[in-house]
């Protein structure tokens, strides 16, 4: 054999210092996202207030402004991302979504801030199908589940983190009181803060255009030549296996957009200010939030690793009972404390489902159609989140409870989605070990 020949065929990986470096940005461009798309949900009075909203137009803006591109153009942008520098894709969608998030600062109306939220939702759904893409072109096979684990783990550190950013621009805002910019005019502390968790993320986006692109290692030329419609008539032909299993995750995303209003929740109900909330949130989920997806990550593989091949799915299972009833309960308990806590809870629960999702779906998915599946899976699962959880609330808030009672709106939620998805789920674990025991499910 011409080991010359060999050496000269294999994938040229970047050096680790490099690779790691793009890693590392790339987790600070998914931190920095959810900041933009969470400061949103801390604000929602005072643009309540300014800009004459009803709560279900918040909710809109929380949930579908934001959602209509976000959970759709992953497909398009996937295709593009092949195809074209992804380095200057992200570079791209970073600014795109930073301005945005700086521009609704400056809305006046609320079709002014249907448009921010939408552009917010493009630029941001541009990082992730190009952040996978160039990872696997920096890493070996057998030594990407890591660097996948850490940009992975921005979101729950993203979440946290923001909450935590969140309130710091809240108190410093709110001490500030309105500034005024020159060719802008007065902006009250809402604004300001809008400014301030846009602009400065712009600055990232120059790293990503001047770095060096990977090289791409197994081009699309020479992967099988699967479309979607190869795709779509799979899932179609286990449209019930698919179908019971998205349900849980479905659930997980609806109950987590919908508790974009617990900051309001809590400063409706017990009086809480918003910064306060997003202080003690963001501490509580720093902690809870990553313990909880390694804990369930751990957990998948050690009964995987002893023949359990359903693992994944009964920890998801197991996720969903644990939490339903804190997330029901929660918001209904009468001591502010206790609210807070047991809400809080409900993250454990949430975390163990969010972290076996694909992890489950990948061993009864066919190699050939196996990143257009994980597509359709998170567009699935963002589409039902996004549209339904922060809207819905609203819309009970305004026709139902009244403003006062948004508690009784966000404990709804998960009482609504959780609870058909609870008594589903014997039927769910029974046709996704039919599927695993099938090699022909696979075809």
């Amino acid at each position: 054999m011409n080991t010359d020949a060999v050496a000269s065929h294999a994938p040229k990986y970047p050096a680790p210092s490099r690779a790691w470096l793009l890693v590392a940005l790339l987790t600070v461009a998914y931190v920095v996202s959810f900041v933009d798309r969470y400061i949103l949900s801390l604000l929602i009075d005072p643009i309540k207030a300014d800009l004459g909203l009803s709560d279900f137009q918040i909710g809109i803006l929380l949930g579908p402004a934001f959602g209509i591109f976000y959970a759709t153009i992953g497909l398009p942008l996937g295709y593009l991302a092949d195809r074209s520098r992804r380095t200057w894709i992200v570079a791209a969608g970073i600014a795109v979504w930073t301005l945005a998030t700086a521009a609704s600062g400056l809305a006046r109306s609320f079709a002014q801030m249907f448009v921010a939220r939408l552009s917010v939702g493009i630029g941001e759904a541009a990082l992730s199908p190009c952040a996978m893409s160039l990872i696997a072109d920096s890493f070996p096979e057998d030594r990407r589940g890591k660097p996948i684990a850490v940009y992975s783990s921005a979101l729950s550190l993203g979440a946290a983190l923001a909450a935590l950013l969140g309130a710091a621009v809240l108190t410093w805002t709110n001490t500030t009181g309105n500034l005024t910019l020159p060719l802008i005019g007065e902006l009250t502390p809402w604004r300001i803060a809008f400014l301030i968790a846009g602009l400065p993320g712009l600055i990232l986006a120059v790293p990503f255009l001047l770095m060096r692109e990977p090289a791409r290692i197994g081009s699309s030329a020479d992967r099988p030549n699967m479309h979607l419609g190869h795709m779509f008539s799979h899932v179609s032909r286990h449209g019930l296996t698919y179908g019971c299993f998205v349900t849980i995750f479905c659930y997980m995303t609806i109950v987590a957009y919908s508790q974009g209003w617990l900051a309001v929740m809590f400063d409706r109900t017990f009086g809480w200010p918003v910064e306060v909330f997003a202080l003690y949130d963001g501490l509580l989920l720093i902690v809870i939030g990553p313990l909880s997806v390694l804990f369930a990550g751990w957990l998948s593989d050690y009964y995987t690793e002893r023949g359990a091949a359903d693992a994944p799915m009964r920890i998801a299972i197991l996720g969903l009972f644990l939490s339903v009833p804190p997330a029901v309960i929660g918001p209904l308990l009468g001591n502010d404390i206790a609210a807070f806590l047991v809400v809080s809870a409900a993250t454990i629960g949430a975390a163990f489902i969010s972290a076996v999702g694909i992890t489950a779906l990948l061993k009864i998915i066919p190699s050939g159609i196996r990143a257009q599946t994980i597509a359709l899976y998170y567009m699935t699962i963002s589409l039902a989140g996004l549209f339904l959880g922060p809207s819905l609330v609203g819309l009970l808030n305004d026709m139902v409870f009244g403003a006062d009672g948004v508690r009784y709106s966000v404990a709804a939620i998960p009482l609504i989605f959780g609870l058909p998805v609870m008594l589903l789920s014997p039927l769910t674990l029974k046709l996704y070990r039919k599927a695993l025991e099938n090699p022909a499910f696979r075809d």
